[in-house]
């Protein structure tokens, strides 16, 4: 829960080198704050984890799309995993290199491919033979040759939450064995696309490793025959703990046993959430308390529209108050703003009584926070402050009621 870059002292939560309330009152609620020191201190911890692979990290920009951040990444040598051609644009504003873009996503639009192609990205990740022939055939009005890796769906069931499993039978995602055993032995019929890799993602927030290595040794199966297939992607998934009590797989005893497996390729990585995560929080405020049915509602002025994991996945986010109490807690339910029962923020935390514009912090909100929010309510969107030692800067204002209609025809 905390961490480093985000703690407590003298009873105030700090992010990095500023208290959290400082930053709340000059900005207003609610909002994000990420600590960029913190973001990368994980990506070193990875690449510390990883160098017996000697692994390429891409950062998965679905994540968690903020500009300052992106630009953080890039500045640090890492390139990016993007799923549309908005997050390729997102990516090249912030100074990525096109060759170090992988291009993933199950439903590439051919205006996407075509950017694609154009930009000049380094990968694709390719997930059905229909958007192979789309590639090839865009590459060959082009002239060119472009790399690609087939997404293999293990028909594993990862050990995570339904929503967030991606690599069994009954989901969208990737392509059977079958068929690119079928791909690799007619490579011949794609001349403009250069089958150089295969790429394996089982899921998000997994809660082991045996998975993604069953995966592996399947993906490894099909792809040992041929000599031009010599980088295995095996994208994200990387998981961390939102509860105070939780215990995550160990990532660097995971990469070393896996070493050996992949020796002879190159290894790309798409981490996401495990860079960014516990990097962020959601400063919010109480507009009410109230008893009703037997509980307390604290109702605060976040809401689904903000941070929409616990609506959509009952996802846990740890709540503590911005500043310290030594009172007793008792289960609270925290609560949105917006229209829906399902605008519950955090069931059952364990709070101290709380009043009236008291400032509370949701942990762990780094990733799929701001880049799943909406405007539902006719709520604009919160504003995002970036955080590196001492020095705070806003990242991305706060929306207006302007901002909601701009784009609308009178």
């Amino acid at each position: 829960m905390f961490n480093s870059a985000i703690r407590y002292q003298q009873g105030q939560l700090y992010i990095e080198d500023k208290p959290v309330a400082d930053i709340a009152a000059q900005v207003g609620t609610p909002v994000y704050l990420y600590s960029l020191g913190r973001i990368l201190e994980n990506v070193s911890r990875l690449q510390q984890s990883f160098r017996p692979l000697n692994a390429h990290i891409h950062y998965s920009v679905k994540a968690n799309g903020n500009l300052s951040i992106l630009r953080a990444l890039a500045a640090n040598g890492l390139g990016l995993d993007v799923v549309s051609g908005g997050e390729i644009y997102r990516a090249l504003l912030a100074g990525i290199a096109p060759e170090k873009i992988v291009f993933a996503g199950v439903g590439k639009t051919i205006s996407d491919i075509q950017y694609a192609l154009d930009t000049g990205v380094g990968w694709f990740n390719v997930e059905n033979v229909r958007e192979l022939e789309i590639i090839n055939e865009l590459a060959a009005q082009k002239a060119i040759k472009v790399c690609v890796a087939l997404r293999l769906n293990p028909n594993i069931t990862a050990n995570t939450h339904p929503y967030i499993a991606t690599g069994h039978g009954g989901v969208k995602f990737g392509i059977t064995e079958e068929v690119i055993a079928n791909i690799l032995a007619e490579q011949a019929k794609y001349p403009h696309v250069d089958i150089r890799g295969i790429h394996i993602h089982i899921g998000s927030q997994l809660g082991d490793t045996e998975a993604t290595l069953q995966a592996l040794k399947k993906a490894l199966n099909i792809i040992r025959p041929y000599t031009n297939i010599h980088t295995v992607n095996l994208g994200g998934g990387l998981p961390v703990a939102y509860r105070p009590d939780e215990t995550v797989p160990d990532i660097a005893t995971f990469a070393r046993s896996i070493a050996p497996l992949l020796s002879d390729y190159t290894v790309l990585l798409e981490p996401g959430r495990s860079i960014v995560a516990d990097a962020g929080i959601l400063i919010t405020r109480v507009l009410y308390t109230k008893a009703q049915g037997g509980q307390q509602f604290v109702i605060v002025d976040a809401s689904m529209s903000d941070l929409i994991r616990p609506a959509l996945y009952q996802a846990y986010h740890h709540i503590v108050p911005v500043h310290a109490s030594d009172e007793a807690v008792t289960p609270k339910q925290v609560v949105g703003p917006v229209c829906e029962t399902a605008d519950i923020i955090g069931r059952d935390i364990a709070l101290p009584n709380v009043q009236e514009g008291d400032l509370l912090a949701i942990l762990t909100a780094g990733a799929y926070g701001m880049v799943m929010a909406s405007n539902y309510n006719a709520r604009p969107r919160p504003a995002e402050v970036v955080v590196q030692g001492g020095i705070w800067a806003i990242a991305r204002h706060r929306e207006t009621w302007e901002d909601l209609v701009r784009l609308e025809i009178e």
